[in-house]
């Protein structure tokens, strides 16, 4: 079993990932830390999930370690080294088996290393992948799986509480209560331009993209607030909520497989649910619309 740990701006995300027949992994257990109380002693915390399932630690045969964090690099992945024995794999831009059509691709934070790896793994190509957290971050994979670039717009909630802090009538809003599309106060408003606003962004920004290429894509949504955006988005597309540790846990794979001098893997050939455009790059009516839940 791998162990994917994801430092993000909010949570840390622990993952227990298996290996499938069919060249998938298996989300075998997952725990959310809160990234905002910093911990002087995360090793109870990374303890925590393997004493609610049972799952012995000795199962745990390497670490996958993604960071948008870097303070919080040096606690969480020695006390993943004290837990297990083995310290955690951070795992460079350039090891991912990706190409890339950017200058510096050393700096694109390896969360969106991982969502794209796993996208050209999985789904077919061209892509984008869009990782709804803390940020609203989208990746461009081409036909041939070269990692393009993308976009970086601030996250659900990040424009919602910027929003409340700045405007003096406004209040702090609670995403999870009731919304639609045009609202009946204050709180309602907020809401649809928090959830409705961002779904139209992720449906216009792809639009454009598919524009710019010349095709239509295969649209991947993950992240905390995929959930609450994705049923509003127009755009046909796939729901993948373990796209990132999915990711970490094949990033792991490549990186052992290389120090064996194996190296690549083959693109996707059929994806997974019938959530393609048409060949044409048609958009489908709103009633042909959908999403496919890509769960286990």
């Amino acid at each position: 079993m791998i162990l994917t740990l994801d430092i993000g701006n909010t949570t840390i995300g622990i993952y227990g990932m298996e290996r499938t027949e069919d060249g998938d992994y298996r989300v075998v257990f997952s725990e959310k830390l809160s990234t905002l109380r910093e911990q002087r002693n995360y090793l109870p915390l990374l303890r925590r999930p393997f004493s609610r399932t049972g799952i012995a630690l000795g199962e745990i045969e390497g670490i996958a370690l993604s960071s948008v964090v870097p303070r919080l690099d040096a606690p969480v992945g020695q006390a993943a080294e004290r837990l297990f024995g083995k310290p955690p794999v951070k795992i460079a831009a350039r090891a991912a088996g990706l190409s890339y059509a950017i200058p510096q691709p050393e700096k694109v934070g390896l969360d969106r290393v991982a969502d794209a790896a796993w996208a050209v793994r999985r789904y077919p190509l061209p892509a984008v992948t869009v990782d709804l957290g803390t940020a609203t971050t989208f990746n461009v994979l081409d036909a041939d799986g070269t990692f393009r670039g993308g976009l970086i717009a601030a996250g659900v909630e990040t424009g919602l509480s910027a929003l409340s802090e700045r405007a003096a009538q406004l209040p702090k809003v609670d995403l999870n209560g009731p919304g639609g599309l045009i609202g009946r106060n204050t709180v309602e408003c907020m809401r649809s331009g928090a959830v409705v606003g961002t779904a139209a962004l992720v449906d216009g920004v792809t639009a454009r993209i598919e524009n710019q290429l010349g095709q239509a894509v295969t649209l991947v949504l993950t992240g905390g607030w995929a959930r609450l955006v994705e049923p509003a988005c127009l755009h046909a597309h796939v729901y993948d909520p373990w796209l990132l540790p999915k990711g970490l846990a094949l990033l792991y794979d490549l990186s052992a497989a290389s120090s064996r001098g194996v190296h690549g893997w083959e693109p996707a050939k059929e994806c997974v649910g019938n959530n393609r455009l048409s060949a044409k790059g048609e958009y489908p009516s709103p009633q042909q619309r959908h999403f496919v839940k890509y769960d286990d």
